[in-house]
């Protein structure tokens, strides 16, 4: 099978979430990687990625310097920013630069070699691809280096409980009330399955949430992490430790990577959530892999891994136009 030619240059903003399924993608594609932080300055800004027309003139004259040939033979992005620079870059190269979007960049595909939005996006073409979750690095290998680099979790009793929290965001409120109920719901079970609760927080969880799991759960063996401050981020070690994973309903990719660990995934809802996200939770749940707080699931389920059969197929869609060149 012929190898890919060249480089790719993987464009992010700084949202780690766009960073994370931009680069998951691009480490599996077998070229070297060269990771990107671009911000469009006004009027790109407001209008990426409509506004297309001044190619580097879209960037601060700091970062001009990043982006200027020679150009790569694939780019992939993630994000409204970074589809500024991948349609951009199709024009640029003059055709040469294979250009993938990842998320519904909220134009017409076409502008665009591939994109992949997730199904709840309901985007449809025929350069389309459609995962159910977001992509992600997890697999065995991962969780395992996750294992190894947390081994004092493994003297926690089991079942070792994960709670990933993240925070409210437009339609979905998670305020202190939320938090006492969920936090009701896992001292419940605690209290008749035993174990140990393992509550990490994001960067979008407000403080006064980590104030109320860190008095609701003093007399609980586990670990509560709410930033650096509180030492190295123990997130891979969780997920490789955890028995059962809580995951607060808001966030696509948090979810999206528990379902990729193999353990049940449960989460906790107080109101009906935002159409989009209510479709990918049904998603979820259609395919057994996301459960109410209370309910029962198996030991183990299948895990949800499409980042590696994503990036084969875009190897093969790549290699055909590399064939005719």
């Amino acid at each position: 099978m012929l190898k890919l030619r060249g480089e790719c240059w993987a464009i992010t903003d700084s949202a780690a979430g766009n960073q994370r399924q931009a680069l998951a993608l691009a480490e599996r594609l077998g070229l070297p990687v060269r990771h990107l932080v671009l911000e469009p300055r006004a009027p790109w800004s407001w209008l990426a990625p409509r506004l297309s027309i001044g190619g580097p003139l879209a960037l601060h004259p700091d970062q001009r310097r990043l982006f200027e040939p020679p150009w790569p033979s694939v780019a992939i992005g993630c994000g409204r920013a970074a589809a500024l620079f991948t349609r951009q870059l199709r024009s640029l190269s003059r055709g040469r630069c294979y250009t993938v979007q990842i998320l519904d960049p909220r134009i017409g595909p076409p502008h665009w070699d591939t994109v992949i939005a997730p199904l709840h996006d309901q985007l449809s073409a025929t350069n389309v691809l459609t995962p159910l979750g977001s992509l992600n690095t997890i697999d065995d290998s991962w969780l395992a280096d996750g294992r190894d680099s947390c081994p004092a979790l493994a003297e926690l009793p089991q079942p070792r409980v994960g709670v990933l929290l993240g925070g409210p965001r437009k339609g979905i409120t998670l305020d202190a009330d939320y938090a006492r109920q969920l936090a009701h719901h896992l001292l419940e079970r605690y209290q008749r399955d035993g174990g140990s609760l393992l509550v990490l927080a994001s960067r979008r969880t407000p403080p006064a949430l980590i104030d109320i799991f860190s008095q609701a759960f003093r007399a609980v063996p586990g670990l509560i992490w709410a930033g650096p401050d509180d030492g190295t981020n123990p997130y891979p070690g969780v997920l490789g430790w955890a028995d059962r994973l809580v995951v607060t309903p808001d966030s696509v990719n948090m979810l999206s990577e528990a379902c990729a660990v193999g353990c049940p995934v449960h989460t906790f809802t107080l109101a009906a959530l935002p159409a989009r996200i209510e479709r990918f939770h049904a998603g979820l749940r259609d395919a057994g892999l996301l459960h109410d707080i209370d309910a029962g699931a198996p030991t183990l389920q299948l895990p949800l891994r499409e980042t590696s059969a994503l990036a084969d197929e875009l190897c093969r869609r790549i290699r055909a136009r590399q064939a005719l060149s």
